[in-house]
């Protein structure tokens, strides 16, 4: 009797995610991305603290995440060319070594009391970031016009893993090696990027053609001259450079107000919650109402965040206020990030992507930095009121925009 061979599964036989090569890409991204901003969440969680102790003189305790922060900065521009020829997996698996050897650095220099070699490690840190950061970009690659913001959105939700286990992390691995604080928490991370490399093999992503590689495109100064790109690209430094700016101040304004590590632990991972738990959403509400005014709603939402802040000092103003700084950040960032994909060809994504995030994370290198002199020289009000303005630029661009386009309809 003939035994007839086993039939090849059918199209729809698998799971969606597994079939859809677009979708198992979100997947294995929000993994890494999870994984990504487990290790920035113990910087933020951290740093700011870990400088305080090893710090040469007052004003510079936000130093290493401010170096950090640079390290991201430095990287973005060299990580998205690089990706442009070898693609992005490969520049993803290159990127997690730096994340290595910087826990290292990072965790070596808290051992010897080296506040020079904390900062370096904490850079080289930011070096894997640079490429991280792209993960977003990297989902839309493959997504058609009407996944695209969903797979942006989607990638982003990893995020919230981290509000949980970069805090916990931190907290857990903090004593390791004690009574040398934090450094345990820097060489736990050396695990984390590991896991990102193994992880990142899965990732499925197209090099571009041969064409695509040898053209540029359109100059860099033209494509930014449209209106679109430059409100996207003003939206999300905004945004990303007002949440740093609160984010790195919070846990040593807490200090200053008497609470303890445990409390500004909290007060990060409900901030954390917020930049990342709406995007389970934000691609649907950005489908329905469109990335302007998602961009908007984010900006009143940071408004908000100050008003709870200036409001007092007490545990629950700085928990709502960073809670709605990260829900703000996240309608922002995700509503830029989706109104820039429609601003560039193929060929211009490298040169578009890096100027963008090389920009977005100067800002925030600059937050940071200035933060720590912000709080000394003045208070935690005067950091708040200092925000006011970003955001009110942020509005009247696209404000602009949205009657621009109502004048030409």
């Amino acid at each position: 009797m003939a035994i007839c061979p086993p039939s090849a599964p059918e199209a729809g036989s698998f799971p969606p995610v597994l079939s859809d090569p677009a979708k198992r890409n979100v997947l294995i991204l929000a993994i890494c991305q999870a994984l990504y901003m487990t290790g920035t969440s113990l910087m933020i969680a951290t740093g700011p603290l870990a400088g305080k102790i090893l710090t040469p003189s007052p004003g510079w305790e936000t130093l290493p995440l401010a170096t950090h922060h640079a390290g991201v900065m430095l990287a973005t521009i060299p990580a998205s060319h690089l990706m442009r020829r070898i693609g992005r997996r490969a520049g993803f698996m290159f990127g997690t070594i730096f994340g290595v050897i910087g826990a290292i650095m990072a965790g070596y220099g808290m051992l010897i009391g080296s506040f020079w070699m904390l900062c370096a490690g904490a850079c080289v840190i930011g070096w894997f970031n640079g490429f991280a950061v792209f993960y977003r970009f990297a989902a839309a690659d493959t997504a058609s016009d009407e996944f695209k913001p969903k797979a942006i959105s989607w990638v982003m939700t990893g995020g919230l893993f981290a509000a949980f286990l970069g805090p916990e992390l931190a907290n857990m691995t903090k004593d390791m090696l004690s009574p040398t604080i934090f450094a345990g928490s820097y060489f736990a991370l050396i695990g984390v990027y590991v896991l990102s490399f193994f992880m990142l093999m899965g990732v499925q992503i197209p090099k571009l053609s041969v064409a695509e590689r040898k053209s540029s495109g359109r100059p860099l100064v033209q494509i930014l001259m449209q209106p679109k790109c430059a409100v996207a690209v003003i939206a999300a430094f905004i945004a990303y450079g007002v949440m740093a700016l609160l984010m790195t101040s919070t846990p040593l304004a807490m200090l200053n107000c008497g609470f303890e590590f445990s409390d500004s632990k909290w007060v990060i991972q409900a901030h954390i919650i917020g930049m990342f738990a709406p995007s389970f959403f934000t691609g649907d509400i950005i489908k329905k109402f469109g990335a302007l005014n998602v961009i908007l709603c984010g900006a009143v939402l940071m408004m908000a965040a100050v008003t709870s802040h200036l409001s007092g000092i007490e545990f629950t103003n700085f928990t709502a206020g960073l809670l709605l700084v990260g829900v703000g950040w996240n309608f922002m960032f995700i509503g830029a990030t989706t109104l820039l994909t429609d601003t560039y060809r193929p060929e211009e994504r490298a040169k578009v992507q890096g100027f963008n995030d090389f920009l977005i994370f100067a800002t925030v290198a600059l937050a940071a930095l200035s933060s720590g002199h912000l709080l000394n020289a003045f208070d935690w009000d005067v950091v708040n009121y200092g925000v006011a303005p970003l955001l009110a630029i942020a509005v009247v661009c696209v404000i602009f925009l949205k009657s621009s386009r109502a004048g030409r309809a």
